[in-house]
Order: structure tokens, then sequence, then C-alpha cells
């Protein structure tokens, strides 16, 4: 009996040191979250793609990716069309992975679980991650919390290239016009282009500038109404403090030039229900010549019309009169939260600033050279295998990005002289591009009741510029917007919020 008992005494002290074994070898073991035998780091992450399909665990990249930074990468790929709830679900529930893409930095839910320390205050560590650290300075300025604090790593975009306004070259060059500095030489070169035959086929079949509004917003005319504003979204800073544009004289003078060209036939006469695959088949089909997108994105009306005209030209413009925007330099924010050990989570941030490198940012868009792309005179040229095997920036370059200020310079197919002329119009719209006040300055008010509001007040531009409201029935809806409680109560909270960002800073 008692030798059974030694026995099994021996049994399970033996057991019991395999398991502590198996612990200390196996695992993100210790209290600090990083395996202390070298083994692969565990990471989890949530991101979104824009593939047909998003990569798996047996990627060819993704396990290069993994190799190269001793890591096992658990994503969990969510569709853009979900992305959104899914962020909802994923931080009520509590249970986060190591790596959180949330496609909103400013929503509500986000606020409050900032100030109830969920996440990683990361704005002390960044300066020890030089990849990082190069993000554009709005980036990590306009990713501030309430408390000045960063909390996330920015998905890095570029601030200059933006939606603005594009045009036919060639249809200039066949009128002797000169590219329009104003909105006063914009608008007769709209008129030319769709009055005198600028394609020269002999027919009435052009229009000036094609595009839509939405319910809330100007959509593809918020180029021409920033060019009478001076300003980049709603806000506008006036002596310090914020005004909303609509209250300005200058949104007047806009939705007037706006209804002339209405009512003169030289925008889309079916802007309010057009869809955007609509515009950009009439810009393809070369029955427009002008809208607003972003810089590379000219090319592609351009690439379409080449194929039946090889002078086909559409030139991003650098300014409207002296204006253009600027982006606030991110997408989102990848966020670490508190349950993840302080030593885990400066793995997290080096494996980031690997993918903000330019091995690890290449290597996560465009996969391994002479495989999945070809380069030559620094640009790369995606193959059939890349298609394959599912390696684009849309996919694993969501996650891990190297900043690259010409990021919206080129697209593929691309030739060399479009290239370079985009970074040159990039280059000259750094020297001059205006921000947007007002990201993330955060309005209880303008949670609640900015959409309905945002609505009211879109609806009547939109009426006026169809012709459907007087030019009157602007300035009598104005007079009664500087009284709306709503708009006074959003106000105040945006300014008092701009000021507490900028005693922050």
């Amino acid at each position: 009996m008692n030798r059974k008992r030694t026995g099994m005494r021996a049994i399970l002290a033996a057991v019991a040191a395999l398991a502590v074994l198996t612990t200390a070898c196996g695992s993100s073991n210790s209290a600090s979250g990083v395996p202390e035998d070298g083994s692969p780091l565990p990471v989890s992450i949530m991101s979104m793609y824009f593939t047909p399909e998003p990569p798996g665990p047996d990627n060819v990249v993704v396990q290069e990716f993994e190799k190269r930074t001793n890591t096992d990468l658990n994503i969990t790929w969510v569709s853009p069309n979900s992305y959104g709830d899914k962020v909802n679900v994923t931080l009520a529930s509590g249970d986060m992975p190591d790596l959180m893409l949330v496609d909103d930095a400013f929503s509500a839910q986000l606020r409050t679980m900032v100030q109830q320390g969920a996440f990683w205050d990361l704005t002390p560590y960044i300066d020890d991650y030089p990849n990082l650290k190069k993000f554009p300075e709005e980036s990590w300025i306009n990713t501030k919390q309430a408390d000045g604090k960063n909390y996330g790593i920015p998905r890095v975009r570029p601030v200059d290239g933006g939606s603005f306004l594009f045009l036919r070259k060639d249809w200039l060059d066949n009128l002797n016009m000169d590219v329009p500095q104003t909105t006063d030489e914009l608008y007769e070169t709209l008129r030319a282009f769709t009055e005198d035959d600028p394609d020269g086929n002999g027919q009435n079949d052009t229009i000036g500038f094609t595009g839509l509004v939405t319910q809330s917003n100007m959509g593809t005319y918020s180029g021409i109404v920033s060019a009478f504003t001076q300003n980049n979204g709603d806000w506008k800073d006036v002596d310090g403090k914020l005004v909303n544009v609509n209250l300005m004289p200058e949104m007047r003078e806009a939705l007037e030039w706006l209804s002339n060209a209405y009512a003169d036939g030289l925008i889309s006469e079916d802007l309010a229900v057009l869809k955007e695959s609509q515009t950009k088949d009439q810009l393809n089909a070369g029955r427009a010549g002008a809208s607003q997108n972003t810089v590379e994105a000219a090319w592609e009306p351009t690439e379409a019309q080449r194929k039946s005209n090889p002078d086909a030209d559409f030139l991003p413009l650098v300014s409207m009169n002296g204006y253009v925007n600027k982006d606030g330099g991110f997408f989102g924010m990848f966020v670490i939260p508190k349950s993840v050990p302080e030593d885990k989570m400066k793995k997290l941030l080096e494996l980031m600033d690997y993918g903000a490198s330019e091995e690890g940012g290449t290597l996560a868009s465009y996969g391994l050279e002479g495989v999945h792309y070809d380069e030559e005179n620094g640009i790369k040229t995606v193959t059939e295998q890349a298609k394959a095997d599912i390696v684009a920036s849309q996919a694993l370059g969501q996650v891990f990005i190297q900043y690259d200020p010409y990021l919206r310079a080129y697209r593929s197919g691309m030739p060399q002289d479009v290239f370079e002329r985009n970074k040159q119009i990039i280059d000259e719209r750094a020297k001059i591009s205006m921000p947007d006040k007002a990201i993330g300055l955060y309005s209880e008010t303008n949670v609640s009741a900015g959409p309905e509001l945002g609505k009211d007040i879109q609806d009547i531009k939109t009426k006026i510029v169809l012709g459907k409201l007087p030019l009157s029935a602007w300035d009598e809806f104005v007079e009664k917007l500087k009284t709306n409680p709503d708009l006074q109560k959003i106000t105040e909270e945006l300014n008092e919020a701009y000021a507490q960002r900028q005693t922050a800073s």
C-alpha cells in the first residue's frame, strides 16, 4: 500500500514537472507576455481587407513576415462593409486582440474606453521607434485624444494628394485655354467644355463637370466650395475660434456659383441621384471634362480614354483660388489594450515599426520581388502571382504600412512622366494645403443632433443648386441657423475641445 502511494506520488510529481516545463518552453509564459525561449511571439490582430478574399494563415507573405519578425500572427480579417459593427461588438466584449484597428478613432465608445484606461498610452514610447516616428506630424496630432495623448498607431496616409479638382488638359489645349486658377476662370472652362466642342467631334455631347452630392455633404463639389470658403471641413478658425462655414458669406457665394453652373448646364443635371460609378463612366467615356478625386485617381479615366485617344490627359489641379485641402494623415488607428503586458506592448510597437520600414512595408504591400512584383525606375509592377497569392496594399498592407508621401501619385500601369508630374503636383500642394481644424474634436451635442442638422443644411443647399429654391431662401435659413440651439451648443463644445487641444499640445 505504501509502495503504491509512493509510486503514485512519483508519477504525480513527474506530471507536475512536465507541466511546468511545457508551460515554460511553449508559451508566452511569464507576466511579460513574451516567450523566454526565443520562440515566435504570438500576436492577435484585427483589421479590414479590400481584396476579393483575405489572406489566409498559410499565405506566403504572411509566413515570410512571421519569419522575419519571429512572430506567430493570428489575423482576424473583416470586410469593410461590416467593420464598424465588428469594432463596436469587440470593444463592448472587452475581449480584444493585441492589435486592433479602430476605423473611427473618435467614436463615443472609444473615447469612453480611453478615459477608463482601456488602452496603452503610446505617447512616451513612440520616439524609440524610428519608422513610426517618420509618420507625418499631422498623423500623430490628428489622432490625439481629448487629453492630448496618443492611444493608437495611426494607419498612416499621405496628408497631400487627396481629393480635389482635376480636368482635361488636352481639351484645354484644343481650345487654346490656360489651366484655370480661379473659380471665375473655372466657370469659363466648364462653359467651354460644355459648349465649344472640346473633343472636336462636331457633336454637342460633352459636359463641363460630373459629380454628385450626398444627403449629408457636397460630395464631388466640395473642392469648389472649399475654394470659396478657403477652408477644409465645416469649421473654420477665425481669430482663434471655430466658426461654422455655413454662416459665412463665402458659402453663399459658392452656392450662387453652383446654382448658376447648374442653370447653364455646366454640371451634372442629376447630381442629387447620380452614383459614383456613373460619374466614372462619364469620365471614362470622354463625356465629361472635370471632376474631383485623389491625384492618382485621375489616371483611371486618362488610361480609359487613351485606348482611343493617345493625347487624352486628366490633370489634377494644384489649387483653386490659391487653396487646396490637406488630409488628416490617417485612416483609423491600431490600439493596444492595457491587458497586454508592457514588455509585449513594446514588442508590438517593434513589429509595427518593422512594418513601417521600407523592407517591411514593401513586403506587406508588394510581396517578394521577382515573384509578386518587378521594379524598374522606382515603379513596382505587380504580377499575376501577386493576385493569386492575395498580395496587395489592400490586404496585409492595411496592417503594415510604410509612410509614402507619394502614395497618391501612382497607380499600376501609369507611365513615368505622369508619375513624375503627379509627384510635382503633390509637392506644390504641400506648400499651401490647409488642414481640417476640427478633426477629432468632440461635441456630445454633435453626436446626437449633428447628423440631422447636417442633413437639413445639405437639403437646402441641394435645392438651391437645383434651382428649386431661390438664393434668398439660403439667407433666411442662415438667419435661423445662427440662433439654432443645437448649432450654438455644438459650437460651444467644439471650441472648448479646440482650446483644450491647443493647451495640451
